[in-house]
């Protein structure tokens, strides 16, 4: 019978990823990760297997999360609050990376930057996750075309494709540099272009304030 852990691989885990977040895939050693969890590398790869491995387990638990909070903010409640759903989650975003002062970005980004290219684990997991996402914006779309907030002949597909390149965008560009305020007035700017019904454009306001995984 195997002897139980002793260690408790949540934190483990944590800490690996905080470590691949803040030296990237190639710049990680396992020995770094020993150090950053107090596991011998002994442990590590009893547990988890080499740092590839390891970097696909951070790596898909961190893409479970992103989903788990769109789904938060966009799945449930009535129709008539779908565009104030949408409002908050593109808000919260833009909150996110003008407030991470640290510029480190998101790790499905930085893990898809660096590995995508040549990783089909990395590849499949955020094309998977980048899915899922787009699949939320387009119901909560649909939703409010329902209720006539949103242009009923406008396409949920591409007005749903269209806000998630605007969401991941913003992390790119708030990393890059970009001012805060800035990073917040392209939410508000891509909000106000959602066609209404009858053609017309008007403002979304309503600025998140939780935190993303």
């Amino acid at each position: 019978m195997p002897r139980p852990r002793a260690f408790d691989e949540d934190r483990v885990l944590e800490r690996a990823r905080e470590q691949f977040w803040a030296t990237g895939y190639a710049g990680t050693r396992m020995d770094d990760i020993a150090q950053a969890t107090g596991l011998g590398k002994g442990s590590l790869y009893g547990a988890f297997g080499d740092k590839g491995k390891l970097f696909h387990r951070v790596f898909g638990d961190w893409c479970t999360a992103v989903v788990e909070v769109a789904e938060g903010r966009l799945t449930g409640g009535p129709d008539a609050e779908a565009l104030a759903r949408l409002s908050g989650y593109v808000h919260l975003m833009a909150e996110n990376t003008a407030s991470d002062i640290e510029r480190r970005g998101c790790l499905l980004a930085k893990g898809v930057a660096e590995l995508a290219q040549h990783d089909p684990t990395v590849a499949d997991r955020s094309a998977e996750t980048m899915t899922a996402l787009l699949t939320l914006l387009r119901t909560e779309i649909s939703a409010a075309q329902r209720h006539g907030d949103i242009d009923s002949t406008a396409d949920p597909e591409r007005l749903a494709a269209l806000l998630l390149t605007v969401v991941r965008g913003i992390e790119a560009v708030g990393k890059a540099g970009l001012a805060p305020e800035t990073v917040r007035n392209i939410a508000d700017t891509a909000l106000a272009l959602l066609p209404v019904r009858g053609g017309e454009e008007r403002p979304v306001t309503g600025r998140g304030t939780a935190r993303e995984t």
